[in-house]
């Protein structure tokens, strides 16, 4: 597993900027979703209700790619996942997340968790960085 350590962890824990995850179709074409992640020591965590296209392809191929960018800084993490259905684990991190995301309104992050996130069933998957690769911007 890669590391991630110093501007690119920075990067990776700017507030408020979002990861470009990129999964491949059955058919081998790329499709990209725009996510909300944590960044758990080396591991990058994602989350989705099930049924979605990306975590669909997820479950078939764990390879990915996820792009963070704010302007032209940008960090790619790169590697496998590995699958969290467990809801308890799968709920604690999306709580994790929308606190993470709206940090400047913590009510709507209890609203969302218990009106959108709560009622679904949600899957976590832990991202094992195989290639980080980063730039820092001019």
């Amino acid at each position: 597993m890669a590391r991630i350590e110093g501007w690119a962890r920075e990067m990776l824990e700017r507030e408020g900027v979002f990861g470009t995850l990129a999964t491949v179709w059955a058919d081998g074409r790329p499709h990209q979703a725009v996510v909300w992640y944590l960044l758990r020591g080396d591991t990058v965590v994602i989350n989705s209700m099930v049924g979605r296209a990306w975590p669909t392809n997820l479950l078939r191929d764990p390879r990915c790619s996820m792009l963070v960018e704010d302007g032209y800084d940008w960090v790619s993490v790169s590697g496998s996942v590995e699958v969290v259905r467990d809801q308890p684990t799968a709920q604690a991190d999306i709580a994790e997340m929308a606190r993470r995301y709206n940090r400047r309104d913590p009510a709507t992050a209890e609203r969302m968790i218990r009106r959108v996130f709560q009622p679904q069933e949600r899957i976590s998957f832990v991202l094992y960085s195989e290639r980080v690769a980063e730039h820092p911007g001019a």
